[in-house]
């Protein structure tokens, strides 16, 4: 006989929306399976974007503006980071993003996926320097 736990058959989107509506900070539902979370990151509110798409909960974050931070860290720091991972657009603005699968979230994954997409960007804005005026 197998034994399914509460934890096994519980719906990922349940599980996103009661643990983000239990973080500390700005927290708000967008749309269905979409929300959004600000936080405090170096000094200065990091909003986070999650959402359910695909089969996969995405996450991904406005970093910092053009010429900040030398493209060669973002490399390096994609290397030595798991789940999450730096990305630049054309005009050089810094966003964080990460991917977990579905069948993967739970309350303890969601805390450390989301936990380290929020430190790796604060570490970013860091090494940036001083918060922008």
């Amino acid at each position: 006989m197998r034994i399914v736990s509460a934890s096994m058959t519980a719906d990922p989107r349940t599980i996103v929306d009661t643990f983000i509506a239990e973080l500390d900070g700005e927290t708000r539902q967008l749309a269905f399976a979409e929300w959004g979370v600000t936080v405090d990151a170096a000094g200065w509110p990091l909003d986070v974007g999650v959402a359910i798409r695909d089969g996969m909960l995405r996450a991904q974050a406005h970093v910092i503006g053009p010429d900040r931070i030398d493209p060669h860290d973002l490399l390096r720091w994609n290397r030595q980071i798991p789940y999450v991972r730096f990305s630049h657009t054309n005009d050089g603005e810094v966003w964080i993003q990460g991917d977990m699968q579905l069948v993967a979230v739970d309350p303890v994954q969601l805390d450390r996926f989301l936990g380290l997409l929020v430190l790796s960007a604060t570490q970013a804005r860091q090494a940036a320097g001083p918060a922008p005026e």
